[in-house]
């Protein structure tokens, strides 16, 4: 059963996870419709609660129709798929008070089902939605899957990662590392953790003994978790988690991991991390974009923070790479950005500082005046000294 409490009073963090997957479901439609015009686009939350707190802020699932309400496409495409075996009856009375019918093209479908227990619900992740092949066809309807439960029962990343071979699928998960930690430990919490890490449960729970701190720790399990999809999908797996610290502590509280087969996707992530963060994270293998809910509203910049630290071991990482070479800043940031965290500010940034340090010189070739001495565009032309 649900933690009834959650949803009386929306906390600032709560606020920034929403956000986060509100803001990304548009660009990513556009993502998509970009490629060609598939006959639907699915938004999928499988715990998606009542979709409004008791002190009337609105949560995901209102958050996702604000947007999509607001554009024709996504009203006339977008196929909004929730479910909740507690709050179902909260849940549709506020969509439905929100959005009257015949707001959008496709109707809403609000399911009661408990995740883990329904057959039908394991069924529909696994299917292959393409109209052939998954490798010879497009899918008909790719989907935006959103979990966010407060246990880990029905979690089987079997199951997300047949979901996730449909072409354009994309998962976005909650993963609260403040109870998968001790359940590592707890051979009574052994079958669920088998399920969430299915290959690589033993050998997690043998290497966080070797790591130092609670960072490494926390991203050993974050690690094991995308790993886990590249070895079941056998390609390319991009999955990128941003954290959130506790709200009167400094510990981390949770993640939102994201996980695409995609490199635009990957970029977007990255630029809507990037837009929610509050805390100047070095990206070293360990870190990654976070938020600090006890540090919201105070944010200062300061002269040599973390950010300025990215753009500058970024800058030298690109002038090593591309030593002599000439190329566009898009072709460079194409190629480039899927190898980690750096988000298209940081490329931007510091492809300026380095025609600043004359160490790059820009040229752009569309005949038009620039404010600017680098864009990421094919009409920008990079050579590096």
């Amino acid at each position: 059963m649900r933690e009834n409490h959650f949803f009386e009073n929306q906390t600032i963090s709560s606020k920034i996870k929403a956000s986060i997957i509100s803001e990304y479901f548009p660009s990513y439609c556009s993502i998509i419709t970009s490629k060609y015009q598939p006959k639907q686009i699915r938004y999928i939350d499988l715990f998606a609660g009542p979709g409004v707190y008791e002190d009337g802020n609105p949560s995901t699932p209102i958050l996702i129709g604000k947007h999509c309400s607001k554009i024709e496409l996504l009203r006339r495409n977008v196929k909004m798929i929730f479910n909740d075996n507690y709050y179902h009856d909260a849940l549709k009375t506020n969509f439905k008070k929100e959005f009257p019918e015949g707001t959008f093209a496709k109707s809403i479908h609000f399911g009661k089902s408990t995740v883990g227990e329904s057959t039908a619900i394991t069924e529909f992740l696994k299917a292959n939605t393409h109209s052939g092949a998954r490798n010879k066809s497009k899918n008909d309807f790719p989907s935006l899957l959103f979990i966010d439960p407060f246990g880990y029962k029905g979690i089987e990343t079997l199951v997300l990662a047949e979901f996730l071979k449909n072409w354009g699928n994309e998962i976005f998960i909650f993963v609260n590392t403040k109870r998968i930690h001790p359940a590592l430990e707890n051979d009574k919490f052994e079958g669920l953790m088998q399920d969430l890490f299915p290959t690589t449960f033993k050998k997690l729970r043998n290497d966080r003994r070797f790591k130092a701190t609670v960072p490494e720790k926390l991203n050993l399990i974050i690690d094991s978790l995308g790993d886990e999809y590249k070895t079941h999908l056998g390609q390319k797996v991009f999955y990128t988690a941003f954290k959130f610290q506790e709200e009167d502590i400094d510990a981390t509280s949770h993640y939102i991991l994201h996980i695409t087969k995609g490199a635009r996707g990957y970029d977007l992530i990255k630029t809507i991390y990037n837009d929610f963060a509050n805390v100047g994270t070095v990206f070293d293998g360990v870190n990654t974009y976070t938020f600090d809910a006890k540090k919201y509203g105070t944010e200062i910049n300061e002269l040599f923070d973390e950010k300025s630290i990215n753009i500058d071991k970024l800058a030298n990482e690109l002038l090593l790479k591309y030593k002599n070479k000439q190329l566009s800043a898009s072709q460079l940031f194409d190629e480039h950005q899927v190898s980690g965290l750096y988000s298209r500010f940081h490329y931007t940034e510091a492809l300026r500082k380095l025609v600043h340090q004359k160490k790059v010189k820009a040229i752009f070739t569309d005949n038009k005046n620039h404010k600017v001495t680098v864009l990421i565009s094919k009409d920008c032309l990079l050579n590096f000294n």
